[in-house]
């Protein structure tokens, strides 16, 4: 509860500070570069040695890889169809391909399933969303923001993406069952809990509600997709085609439920895939899901 709290209330002191006109206008930019940075690196270093790994968990795992693919395919078909610019159809596919799976997903989770539950969102979060937004997510940021695909300069943005370096040395420490010593975990766990904070200024600081906005049809579609089409999707494929019945299931339909992921929508925004778009697909998002996940707690809870 403490961080859904916290969610709103830095939301709003962000766009409170919009009324300080002393504060410089790129202050957002360097919330961004601190989340990217430092916090999401702090995140892998810190969860991923801790996660076992078993072939029956693949279900939670595959949630964004399977969310993230089929926005990229959506999106792609309505962007060429309706003659949207790349920047547009970049910004939906990011901010509508990934939930926001730790910072709402993981006190909700714990809520509603307990301590069992959130091992299960752990594992849709760390090897699911963090690893597709860490290489697919830069791949697609890169690609609809320059226009041109050139394979060097991607690999280089994942091979040199900090988030994606610590990913990478956080799962060779989770093969060789090491980990750090507890006071550097105390570290890293401290440097990624301001995330949230700092994250959701960033967005109060961008967000913009213009009722003229030529952005909300958009904003709609994008919410639509998130909020109904991504779980519906789940639940059809792991309940309906795989005949799956059990927690993890259901805990993994409800992932799929949550909000527009933050640290997407910021890497989106930082490529400048719509920034406004970004901030809306947040500000707007994060509210409305509530209302949206208690439909689908009842519906999870049939399985």
């Amino acid at each position: 509860m403490y961080n859904i709290i916290l969610i709103f209330v830095c939301l709003l002191l962000g766009v409170l500070l919009q009324k300080v006109k002393r504060l410089p206008v790129n202050t957002y930019k360097l919330l961004n570069d601190i989340v990217i940075y430092f916090c999401l690196p702090a995140l892998a270093l810190y969860y991923i040695p801790k996660i076992q790994l078993d072939t029956h968990l693949l279900y939670p795992i595959a949630v964004t890889w399977i969310s993230f693919t089929v926005s990229i395919l959506f999106f792609s078909f309505l962007g060429n169809k309706y003659g949207w610019s790349r920047k547009l159809t970049g910004c939906l596919i990011m901010t509508a391909g990934f939930s926001n799976t730790s910072f709402l997903g993981f006190p909700i989770i714990q809520a509603l399933y307990g301590e069992e539950g959130l091992k299960m969102a752990i594992l849709v979060d760390q090897p699911g969303t963090f690893v597709v937004l860490s290489t697919l997510g830069v791949i697609v940021a890169t690609v609809y923001s320059t226009g041109s695909p050139n394979g060097l300069q991607i690999a280089k943005k994942i091979l040199f993406f900090p988030p994606f370096i610590a990913f990478l040395l956080a799962c060779c420490m989770n093969v060789f069952h090491f980990d750090f010593h507890e006071y550097i975990q105390f570290s890293l766990q401290k440097v990624g809990s301001v995330m949230t904070p700092l994250a959701m200024i960033s967005v109060g600081l961008q967000l913009h509600f213009d009722r003229k906005s030529k952005h909300f049809k958009f904003l709609r579609l994008g919410l639509l997709y998130k909020l109904i089409l991504t779980p519906a999707i789940i639940y059809l494929l792991y309940v309906v085609i795989l005949d799956q019945h059990s927690q993890m299931i259901q805990v993994s339909v409800m992932e799929a439920a949550m909000a527009p992921m933050i640290s997407s929508s910021i890497i989106a925004a930082a490529h400048g895939l719509k920034p406004r778009l970004c901030s809306m697909m947040i500000g707007f998002g994060i509210p409305l899901s509530f209302i949206t996940l208690v439909f689908w707690y009842f519906v999870a809870n049939t399985i």
